[in-house]
């Protein structure tokens, strides 16, 4: 066997030269096709992503406000709901008796008033009896509305309009004895609420920004929503509340923002990211988030050169505009940069450029490189 493999050495080594011949590009093969976005200063919208969590805007415990034993659920669990729809039949048998007498004490209360008032004309009936009578006849009257109320709530409603949720209680169940027996939940989705917080360094970083005329300030009113799967959602919301305190413990600032939820899609309790506009910058280089790879040296890109070659080009990103990097040093304008088809991007090849068209389907690519500055930390906005 030793003998043998020197003899096959040669041959292997043939063959092996052979297969590299026939990889190269100049074997008849067209150049590989890239997607590239030819860069160039414009206007953009500085932005960060904050951690967030939905919330109906509105939520109302249904709870028992009388005492028995609940014989109907009168709803579908999981569906819209108006206010004032019925939801639950308890036994209201012994309501209906109690309301039966307290209508017949007030009749009662009412007739002894009505022959009391003619014979206090005549003094037949002493000041002090007439009204002793006019009293008893306030007090059924409030004895009777107790009674129709407790009657009422048999049937508890719909505080609210919204989507109900499943009930907690079954038929044959003893509720409202000694406590008021929560019995459903219902939420309103459309719009929904989301709770987000903002680092206090991070904002006070940004009004330095802003007042050294480095970066104006940006419309905060109108933000997005970024979802689990790191798509958009296609509405967009409005900031409604700023908290005016800072957290001790987190060191940092609440917000809220809604969000109009038509199709009942987002759902409370989910973890999303909050798109907060922050600032406005001039005459920014923008390149997006998978066209940045990173190594031990720092921050790349690949571009395209005049001759169609590509080539690595060092870079220093900063903050976040949407889901592209604001490049603050490396490129100035005019450079195509590869966005899509990275993997067939060798340095030194020839390649195809085309237009990338944003939203198009993209291929497995190396994860983008981290920014090189505090403002924006894709890092922690995956979490």
């Amino acid at each position: 066997m030793r003998k043998i493999f020197p003899l096959m050495l040669p041959v292997l080594l043939a063959a092996c030269g052979d297969s590299g011949k026939s990889a190269t590009p100049g074997a008849g093969m067209p150049p590989p096709e890239v997607d590239v976005i030819t860069v160039a200063p414009a206007s953009a919208t500085i932005t960060q992503d904050l951690p967030g969590r939905l919330q109906a805007v509105r939520s109302a415990q249904v709870r028992a406000r009388v005492e028995g034993v609940v014989e109907k659920r009168l709803f579908t669990e999981g569906t819209d709901i108006s206010a004032g729809t019925p939801l639950f039949q308890i036994d209201a048998r012994t309501y209906q008796a109690q309301a039966a007498a307290a209508d017949a004490d007030l009749a009662a209360a009412k007739a002894v008033f009505a022959r009391y008032t003619p014979l206090l004309e005549i003094k037949a009936v002493s000041q002090q009896e007439f009204d002793a009578a006019q009293a008893r006849v306030k007090q059924a009257e409030a004895a009777s509305a107790k009674a129709r109320l407790d009657l009422e709530n048999a049937v508890p409603p719909a505080p609210i309009s919204g989507r109900i949720g499943r009930a907690l209680v079954t038929e044959g169940a003893l509720v409202g004895k000694g406590e008021a027996t929560h019995l459903v939940t219902i939420e309103q989705l459309d719009p929904i609420r989301v709770e987000f917080t903002q680092s206090y360094s991070d904002l006070m970083r940004l009004q330095q920004a802003v007042k050294s005329g480095k970066q104006k300030k940006a419309d905060a009113a109108k933000v997005e929503l970024v979802l689990e799967d790191g798509s958009l959602y296609p509405e967009k919301g409005r900031l409604q509340f700023s908290d005016l305190a800072v957290d001790p413990n987190s060191g940092a600032v609440v917000l809220r923002a809604e969000f109009p939820n038509p199709r009942r899609e987002l759902l409370p309790g989910t973890f999303v990211r909050i798109r907060f506009p922050q600032s406005q910058l001039d005459n920014a280089i923008r390149v997006p988030q998978r066209a940045v790879q990173g190594s031990a040296l720092g921050q790349f890109v690949m571009i395209v050169d005049a001759e169609g070659k590509v080539a690595p080009r060092p870079i220093k990103t900063s903050t976040m505009s949407g889901g592209d990097f604001i490049v603050d040093d490396g490129l100035k304008g005019g450079e195509q940069v590869i966005v899509n088809g990275l993997q067939k991007a060798r340095p030194g090849a020839v390649v195809k450029p085309l237009p990338w068209t944003p939203g198009a389907p993209l291929l497995a690519t190396p994860p983008a490189a981290q920014p090189a500055a505090a403002g924006a930390k894709p890092s922690e906005e995956k979490k």
